[in-house]
């Protein structure tokens, strides 16, 4: 089969990043990131955007959609899929091979089964995410999607709004789009659960050590507000709980990590629903380079 695409995917923790590196260099590829979050500029720490990562014997490979806007800007599916599929045509056309690497499955899932963008998965997603803000906030954000709005009645209920701005998104976005044909060739990265958490534990110790806290009390210092940071989730919702006094070191620290275990849970349940939906995912144990080497060059062609 003619694959034009390598996807690594897998939970938090299990070392997704530096094996797609290995391989990229091995293979002649480069980097698209799969990240809702690593899209930010300067949320490094708390994103897990280890720039080591991509170091192979000195040779940085190259990576795409990772700090391409600002925490203060909007970024949804409907950019993820523009942006990934003009990286995607870059790199084919320069002879790489592009590899998909990340854990957002919604993301990965959006490319690997060729999302028209009208799919309930995507409505059902953003609004959750809009949900979170107050409808003061959603109103300004629908009159700068659409100025020229003549349905007054859509700024009255939340719900409403809600539903015109991820209405006005699609609209805007629709044109956007250059797809190309993609054919993913999918490696998975698995652990044992217990050893999942244990190392989410021992990378949440590092990081809150060196510097976490204070990256997202820049943001802060920035105008990032607390209400944003919570839409972030995880790190950047809890400490900044923790910064505005919600909660207090221990208990930010103690529910950070019961949340990345459960997210780490929910990503692997993204992931067997993908396999139920066809997607032939080829798992590995570990981030086993020799493995993932040789099923690719068995079955990549």
């Amino acid at each position: 089969m003619n694959y034009n695409l390598i996807t690594i995917l897998g939970p938090t923790a299990v070392g997704k990043t530096h094996l797609a590196a290995q391989l990229a260099n091995r293979f002649n590829g480069e980097i698209i990131s799969a990240d809702s979050r690593q899209v930010y500029r300067g949320m490094d720490i708390g994103t897990g955007k280890d720039i080591s990562d991509y170091n192979i014997d000195g040779k940085i490979i190259p990576h795409h959609l990772i700090d391409v806007i600002e925490p203060k800007e909007e970024f949804n599916l409907f950019l993820f899929n523009k942006f990934f599929y003009e990286s995607f045509s870059n790199l084919t056309s320069r002879g790489k091979i592009p590899f998909l690497v990340g854990g957002t499955g919604l993301y990965l899932h959006s490319i690997l089964n060729s999302y028209e963008l009208n799919k309930v998965d995507f409505d059902e997603a953003r609004f959750k995410e809009l949900d979170e803000y107050e409808i003061a906030d959603l109103r300004e954000r629908l009159k700068k999607i659409n100025p020229s709005l003549h349905n007054t009645t859509d700024l009255l209920v939340k719900e409403r709004v809600i539903r015109a701005i991820i209405i006005a998104e699609k609209e805007n976005d629709k044109e956007l789009l250059n797809k190309s044909n993609v054919n993913s060739f999918t490696i998975g990265i698995r652990l044992d659960r217990e050893e999942i958490k244990k190392r989410i534990t021992v990378r949440l110790q590092h990081r809150v050590q060196n510097g976490m806290i204070e990256e997202i009390k820049k943001l802060i210092d920035e105008g990032i507000s607390f209400e944003r940071l919570n839409l972030f989730g995880l790190e950047y919702k809890f400490i900044g709980k923790y910064l505005s006094g919600e909660l207090s070191y221990n208990d930010m620290y103690q529910k950070l990590n019961s949340a990345i275990h459960s997210f780490a849970k929910r990503q692997m349940t993204w992931f067997r629903k993908m396999e139920r939906e066809g997607t032939i995912i080829h798992w590995i144990e570990g981030p086993s380079y020799r493995e993932a080497d040789q099923i690719i060059s068995q079955h990549f062609s």
